[in-house]
């Protein structure tokens, strides 16, 4: 398997950076993370996240912006990719969901991402489990996103848990979408039927198929995400990343 690089996204660490932003990211590298995916920047400036990450030896890989900044404050956010190293921005989550709203998303998105593209940065779209519900015209709500937007505008950010929540397979829509993957959460699934979160490797969702796919689409970053553990966040982290150390013998 290729070299490419390991993020974290700090969501899961909410907790832990509301109380120590900064130890909670030496943290993060002392666990042999290449990079971080933003999730806000614990009430500092872009330019003291920067000079963490140099300190820490690590990159910023991408950054989860909620959709009405993007739609109301795109300049600064722009600034602020930029400051710290970023060169992805992602939409991370919508909450209007009828058809005439993924109509009115796909043209903030084709805008938004433009301006991103003309600023040498890539917008993508991460999604959840309701993007795949079946719209009027047959179609998922996440392939009119990507097919409605030009490829260069919008990318994506597939989340590999939530789209076999969805019963759909991970493979087939990043086979479907070559070369427009540049981000992928990484995650796992409990084998129950709660279909809980799962630390890489104890779950039941086929990580080789997507891990072994990625060079061929072109994914830049792997980002480990635990939406919610029933072991600390950290400790969560640990055995993913052992997992990925095993698979990826550059991270060793």
């Amino acid at each position: 398997m290729t070299s490419i690089p390991v993020a974290v996204q700090m969501y899961t660490l909410r907790n832990e950076t509301a109380e120590d932003f900064a130890g909670t990211l030496e943290k993060v590298a002392e666990l042999g993370f290449n990079g971080v995916e933003f999730a806000g920047f614990g009430g500092l400036s872009a330019e003291e996240v920067k000079d963490l990450l140099d300190k820490l030896n690590l990159k910023a890989a991408s950054s989860h912006v909620p959709l009405d900044d993007l739609k109301t404050n795109l300049d600064q956010v722009i600034k602020d990719q930029k400051t710290i190293g970023s060169q992805y921005v992602v939409c991370p989550y919508i909450t209007e969901r009828t058809e005439e709203d993924y109509t009115e998303l796909v043209r903030d998105l084709e805008e938004i991402g433009k301006k991103c593209r003309e600023e040498g940065l890539t917008l993508c779209y991460h999604n959840h489990d309701f993007e795949l519900e079946r719209l009027s015209d047959g179609r998922t709500a996440l392939d009119k996103i990507l097919e409605e937007t030009e490829p260069d505008h919008v990318k994506a950010e597939f989340d590999i848990y939530w789209l076999q929540k969805a019963e759909e397979e991970p493979l087939t829509w990043m086979e479907r979408y070559e070369g427009r993957t540049p981000l992928v959460h990484l995650k796992d699934m409990t084998k129950d039927k709660e279909q809980f979160f799962a630390e890489l490797g104890t779950g039941g969702v086929n990580l080789d198929k997507v891990l072994n796919r990625g060079e061929q689409n072109n994914v830049q970053w792997w980002v480990v995400e635990q939406d919610e553990s029933r072991l600390t966040p950290l400790e969560s982290l640990e055995i993913s990343m052992k997992y990925l150390k095993d698979k990826l013998p550059h991270l060793k």
